[in-house]
């Protein structure tokens, strides 16, 4: 009698089992399938940009019929496909209907916009990042120089100090030929900050938004404009991008800030506390929250994702928020001629 030899499927079992264990389940795939339909649509995005960065968290029919030619019962349609998936929320008040976005979705709304976003419009590397042949050398000189203008520091500080901005900047920088020169930059405003005198005639302000790429930027060149070296401003991102956006250089050109002078930085601890005010725009949960600063956050649209019309009305935003930070802290500058 011959039998035949059994086929070992424990493998392929656990293969299954393994596949299953990392996959989302089936009810996950199609709750999140249908909010991803929902959004799925350009116009309907745009509407839910414009709801997510109102001054007032809300927005009517009439707000966002400006948004497109189509009629308002169109536009009464495409709220009302947001409103049933979950992500809108809605109170009518007298003939308006007003919508908000929803709680429970405002933290992934924010991903959306702020990360997801943006992302989707990064243009992939060229290649890998390649530093100078001889960097420890550049560092080590780098280190020298600033070691001498802070005598004060430990010299290991400043030279962790240096090769930590080195590092940072070489996982997110999109020209390495200027790496080293933007370390240099880079560690020298983090050590001025490390060792700054708080001065009450000058103050100092944090601006930090994702990707620190224009929100943030437009928001230190306004600062710098109006106020010059009787403010200190800086600028950094929790997630920096690689570059400053493309829109923004024309806005920063015409502020006076050169082509090469606005880089994207990393978030550091040093920022924190040597600001005395930090204004967030889109990460406020990510900056720590320490005593004796004064913080503030910006409901402002990524102008990464802005028709041309909307980067100037995100600037004109900025403009008027700036002079109202600046007239509080400097209530004697003088900014009717600016």
């Amino acid at each position: 009698m011959t039998t035949t030899p059994l086929t070992d499927t424990t493998g392929r079992e656990e293969d299954c089992v393994s596949a299953e264990a990392h996959a989302i389940g089936p009810a996950v795939a199609d709750t999140v399938t249908a909010a991803l339909k929902a959004l799925a649509d350009p116009l309907r995005l745009r509407m839910l940009s414009y709801v997510a960065t109102s001054a007032t968290g809300e927005a009517c029919v009439c707000d966002l019929a400006g948004l497109t030619e189509v009629s308002q019962p169109t536009v009464s349609h495409h709220l009302k496909l947001l409103r049933e998936a979950g992500i809108l929320t809605s109170e009518r008040r007298g003939t308006w209907v007003w919508y908000r976005v929803a709680p429970e979705y405002r933290r992934a709304v924010s991903t959306l916009l702020d990360t997801f976003a943006p992302a989707t419009l990064a243009a992939p590397a060229p290649g890998p990042l390649t530093g100078p042949s001889d960097a420890d050398g550049a560092l080590d000189r780098i280190a020298d120089e600033l070691a001498s203008r802070h005598p004060g520091l430990d010299r290991a500080i400043v030279v962790r100090t240096v090769r930590e901005s080195y590092t940072a900047l070489a996982r997110s920088a999109h020209l390495s030929g200027h790496l080293l020169t933007l370390a240099e930059r880079f560690a020298k405003q983090r050590l001025e900050d490390l060792t700054r005198d708080p001065a009450p005639e000058i103050p100092q302000i944090l601006f930090l938004c994702v990707a620190n790429a224009g929100r943030s930027q437009l928001a230190a060149a306004l600062v710098q404009h109006y106020a010059g070296d009787r403010v200190i401003v800086r600028s950094a991102g929790s997630t920096p991008a690689d570059q400053v956006h493309p829109v923004v250089r024309p806005e920063l050109a015409a502020l006076g800030v050169p082509g090469d002078a606005a880089f994207p930085k990393p978030l550091t601890d040093d920022a924190v506390r040597a600001a005395d005010v930090i204004v967030t725009m889109g990460c406020g949960d990510v900056c720590p929250v320490l005593p004796g600063k004064r913080y503030e956050d910006w409901v402002i649209g990524d102008p990464a994702l802005a028709s041309p019309a909307g980067v100037a009305a995100i600037r004109a935003e900025l403009d008027a928020r700036v002079r109202v930070l600046l007239a509080d802290l400097l209530p004697d500058l003088d900014l009717s001629t600016r």
